[in-house]
């Protein structure tokens, strides 16, 4: 398959200076908003905090979230509406009392009580002080154990059955829903039911903990994770090529793929976590298999062609690899598109990550990484450019 009938004639490398130019500028517009300006933001993975993703029975505005947090003191939590028919939720809260890692995890499980019982709302916390449970807050084995006394049996496979679709659905909007399908339940474990729980205006949907050491431990690895992951690469690369010049083009070109992504992503309201640092290791990945593919050529031609020079040969490389790298990266980047646009709120961030990558792949595969491997070979080696 090719996109080009024939062989495209574009002298990639004619732009190397514009190209190193873009790449300096963005890298040192981004390293300066991240150590002076905003910065990037930790999300609960490498920050001290709880997040608390929540759906309402009724829509309701940020404002009304924030009101019912300040309730309780917590009124500058940072605070997502994550659907589109403002139900749901995604708040993060921090709050610094305690030293040890285990009295720092215990505050914030307290913290994260705080929040689930203030957006519960005064009815609800009435009807849980009368000694009804909270449909939609139950958990699995508390329910279990309510069901016994009318479906002994079957009690277990009832709770999970009422668990799993209230999982699916978020949230229990109606006593009509336990009779009818998927739910279908016996007409007795629904009377019961009605009489021992009420439907809570609100349900949690996930529920995460980070202290601060456990934050910056996970800082730390991912850190390491993207070190050792540029330098596992760079000693392949330079054996497989028996050339260090092969390598550290790579490293360059992988090392400004990290920085650029993440000099454009500092100045968006995006926080960073963990499936971010899968996302910087997915671009990494991603853009080595098409330098690899590039030098590859390169090697071949100079096996058919001593006596070109190595640039001609690098842009012929480049070209008869075009079709290739586009076809490529445009199937990466439609799907990550479709992601993106369809996947919701939860691999949004992600998926915008994996767009700025996929294009920065492209860019940095084409205009970069050779140009590395020329400068290496006309200054560090000072040989002639058609050895």
């Amino acid at each position: 398959m090719q996109i080009f009938k024939k062989t495209p004639n574009i002298p990639f490398l004619k732009y190397k200076w514009i190209a190193l130019a873009v790449t300096l500028v963005i890298v040192v517009a981004g390293l300066i908003n991240i150590l002076v300006g905003k910065g990037l933001k930790l999300g609960v993975d490498f920050g001290e905090g709880t997040l608390i993703r929540v759906m309402f029975k009724e829509p309701v505005s940020v404002s009304e979230v924030r009101k019912l947090l300040s309730e309780v003191g917590l009124g500058d939590s940072i605070i997502q509406e994550a659907g589109k028919e403002s139900r749901e939720f995604q708040i993060r809260t921090m709050e610094k009392r305690t030293t040890t890692q285990d009295q720092e995890i215990e505050s914030h499980q307290i913290l994260a009580d705080r929040v689930i019982q203030s957006l519960q709302g005064e009815e609800d916390r009435q009807k849980l002080a009368q000694g009804l449970l909270d449909l939609n807050n139950i958990d699995r084995t508390s329910l279990t154990n309510l069901l016994r006394s009318v479906a002994p049996d079957e009690a277990e496979n009832l709770a999970n059955k009422i668990v799993n679709y209230r999982t699916e659905n978020g949230i229990i909007a109606s006593w009509d829903e336990l009779s009818r399908e998927p739910l279908n339940l016996p007409g007795e474990v629904t009377s019961l039911l009605q009489n021992r729980t009420f439907l809570g205006k609100m349900t949690v949907l996930s529920r995460e903990t980070v202290g601060p050491q456990v934050g910056k431990d996970l800082r730390k690895k991912a850190t390491q994770a993207i070190i050792w992951s540029l330098i596992g690469m760079l000693v392949y690369i330079a054996l497989r090529f028996k050339g260090v010049e092969y390598g550290a083009a790579a490293i360059f070109t992988l090392a400004q793929d990290v920085l650029i992504t993440m000099s454009i992503y500092s100045f968006t309201p995006r926080e960073i976590n963990l499936p971010i640092i899968a996302g910087l290791l997915t671009i990494v990945g991603f853009s080595i298999n098409d330098t690899i593919v590039i030098f590859d050529r390169i090697r071949e031609l100079q096996r058919t062609m001593r006596k070109e020079k190595l640039e001609n040969i690098m842009n012929l490389s480049l070209n008869l690899n075009l079709s290739r790298t586009l076809i490529t990266s445009g199937t990466v980047f439609l799907t990550v598109l479709s992601l993106y646009i369809f996947g919701g709120q939860v691999i949004n961030d992600f998926a915008f990550l994996m767009l700025i990558g996929t294009i920065e792949g492209v860019y940095s595969t084409i205009f970069l990484s050779c140009p590395v491997v020329l400068f290496w070979n006309q200054y560090f080696k000072k040989k002639k450019l058609h050895k």
